[in-house]
């Protein structure tokens, strides 16, 4: 039978973040230690662990089918590659960093300036579109000390929590992008090998949507019923069932997380009681 090779990051948060949203989506990966690459036991699924960096080269060649990967690398080195879907997950931002000491206005304090990144790509489009001239280097690894030993006066790096630019004494003071994780896709992929991935896509956004989502459970009056249901969307609409009480009745809905007490303030102030909110694990639309 056809498997799907997929390739995901050989180690770190990614790699983290990737085996969990697999196995969220029921598939479960046989991978003993410092194994590369791996078959999964419940679906016609084969990963591999790879480096970040070649992830885009792998898809071109059509070595694997899909991959999660960072968007920045994408932007970096795989511009030409197909994203099918946003992940929502290992968000980052790509940003300028310099000494903690220096003091810098805007922009154009960059202009001759020494910058070191691994991304030089996406640094030298991002100058080209401000007007700046600035002096590339292209470094492997940590970029972080650079400024600390001379070799440069900024860098372009990748920043979660900022603790990194802290301990190296650096300052952000420039966002060049945003990024989070991305399933892209092979141009050398099979028909065969697509209908799996779309299977896998389905599975993953059930997992994505439950996330962001909780299930609401109410008591209204029922005079209040009409107002509280233009509060919750819901997927259609919310289920509505009689209480042993007359006069009263459970609705039940789901919100998205983001407007969660927003919504939860309206739900009250419209007469809801009893208010329940619940996990989702999977949601398939």
């Amino acid at each position: 039978m056809k498997k799907l090779k997929i390739a995901i990051q050989k180690s770190g948060r990614l790699n983290e973040d990737s085996v969990k949203v697999l196995k969220e989506a029921g598939i479960y990966i046989d991978n003993g230690k410092e194994q590369l690459k791996a078959s999964a036991r419940n679906f016609p699924l084969e990963v591999l662990y790879l480096r970040n960096g070649d992830i885009p080269q792998y898809l071109r060649d059509g070595v694997v089918d899909i991959a999660i990967v960072g968007e920045n690398l994408l932007i970096e080195k795989g511009q030409d590659l197909q994203i099918i879907e946003k992940l929502g997950f290992s968000k980052c931002k790509v940003s300028i960093a310099i000494p903690k000491e220096q003091t810098y206005n805007d922009i154009q304090d960059l202009k001759g300036k020494k910058i070191a990144t691994s991304y030089p790509n996406t640094v030298k489009n991002y100058l080209a579109k401000q007007n700046i001239t600035a002096d590339l280097h292209q470094i492997s690894g940590s970029v972080e000390i650079v400024p600390s030993i001379g070799l440069a006066d900024a860098i372009v790096d990748i920043v979660s929590s900022g603790s990194t630019l802290f301990k190296n004494n650096l300052k952000e003071v420039e966002q060049i992008l945003t990024s989070e994780a991305v399933l892209a896709v092979s141009p050398k992929i099979s028909a065969e090998a697509n209908e799996i991935s779309e299977k896998l896509q389905f599975r993953i956004q059930s997992v994505l949507k439950a996330r962001t989502s909780k299930y609401v459970l109410l008591n209204a009056p029922n005079n209040k019923i009409e107002d509280i249901i233009k509060i919750l969307p819901g997927m259609k609409s919310p289920t509505v069932l009689p209480l042993a009480e007359e006069g009263w009745s459970s609705l039940h809905s789901v919100i998205n997380e983001e407007a969660f007490w927003e919504v939860i303030d309206e739900l009250k102030n419209n007469g809801a009681e009893g208010i329940l909110i619940c996990p989702i694990e999977k949601m398939v639309l």
